[in-house]
């Protein structure tokens, strides 16, 4: 830092970046001149003055003119007064209290655990979501993991059994790789197991990442959902979806079922979808159903889902505060000493003191 007699200080640049904790007291500079005004007019009859010879301070030039050597001499008394002025200046703005204020602000979020459980049978394949389902799913699901900030995502994947793809994992781009890679001949065995794929999620939920805890600092357990994606009725598993689903309550997690698909694509081929069973687990597990029938739908669900799973963020503001009101009034102290200074000497009008 530079010292306090540097120049630095009352350089514009530097006055930007204060902060003044007291403006009224800067607002009372001006005031000075008119309290010397009042003082010289209260007083100008009653000043005593020495009468002094100035005729050796004369001095004629070339061209025959008078030129005073003691005009400089009269000008230099001006120096008590504007020492002064300029000292009690800078009291005020050491009153005024200027300082630099450096803010830090830090988001908290405990974060959420969210499974993505997506059917990946043959009937995603269809083409009324071009270029078929599961592509359509695959591209917005990794939209959704990417807009995410501080939660776990893990991934299911399921057709006629389930599987556990991926853990709660925060490496986003972990789960968006598993994501890109989701095809519909990862798993041989035809059917739609729910109800597996919801127990796989549940124990997934259940495990305990390392160094992480289920609960915060404050003691709010840590929220959990489970997103299900799906274009049909549960044909396979070896577990109902409703039991899965009142498991899935009990744990607290929350359901939240998308079908994927219309309900029929062309009068020759009546593909349809069964919403029966994704309306029921989503009622069960407190969450929601939506219907994805275009890809625009399905972006709106995911966007949907978003804004009602945000965890909560606790802002902390930090500010470091450092005061310069030493530096000024040093620099009122220095003034006022110069001025008893000047007042001692030829400067100073003795007779009034």
């Amino acid at each position: 830092m530079e010292p306090w007699y540097s120049p630095h200080w009352l350089s514009p640049a530097q006055w930007q970046q204060f902060h003044v904790v007291y403006p009224l007291a800067l607002s009372l500079i001006p005031a000075i001149p008119v309290l010397f005004l009042i003082r010289y007019y209260l007083n100008r009859n009653a000043q005593q003055r020495l009468n002094i010879s100035t005729g050796q301070l004369y001095a004629r030039t070339p061209t025959g003119r008078a030129q005073t050597r003691g005009s400089w001499l009269s000008l230099l008394r001006y120096l008590l007064p504007l020492s002064v002025f300029i000292g009690s200046s800078f009291l005020l703005i050491a009153l005024s209290r200027p300082q630099i204020v450096r803010t830090q602000r830090e988001e908290l979020s405990e974060g959420i655990d969210i499974m993505l459980a997506i059917d990946v049978s043959e009937s995603m394949d269809e083409t009324d979501l071009p270029p078929n389902r599961l592509a359509a799913a695959r591209r917005v699901a990794q939209l959704f993991v990417n807009g995410r900030k501080n939660d776990r995502i893990g991934l299911v994947v399921f057709a006629g059994e389930a599987f556990s793809l991926c853990p709660l994992t925060t490496d986003y781009g972990l789960v968006t790789q598993y994501l890109n890679d989701l095809n519909s001949q990862m798993i041989r065995t035809s059917g739609t197991a729910i109800g597996d794929a919801l127990a796989r999620c549940i124990n997934r939920m259940r495990e305990r990442a390392p160094l992480l805890t289920d609960t915060t600092q404050t003691g709010n357990k840590r929220s959990k959902l489970i997103i299900l994606l799906s274009d049909g009725d549960n044909t396979a598993g070896n577990l109902d979806p409703v039991t899965a689903a009142k498991l899935a309550k009990a744990f607290d997690i929350k359901l939240y079922t998308i079908a994927v698909g219309r309900l029929v694509t062309s009068a020759s081929q009546a593909t349809t979808v069964d919403e029966g069973i994704l309306k029921t687990i989503a009622t069960i597990g407190n969450g929601s159903f939506f219907r994805a029938t275009d890809i625009r739908r399905l972006q709106s669900v995911f966007a949907q889902i978003n804004q009602l799973e945000k965890s909560p963020i606790r802002v902390r503001v930090y500010e470091d505060v450092q005061d310069f009101y030493r530096i000024y009034l040093y620099w009122g102290i220095a003034f006022l000493l110069l001025a008893l200074l000047w007042k001692n000497t030829i400067f100073g009008n003795v007779l009034e003191d």
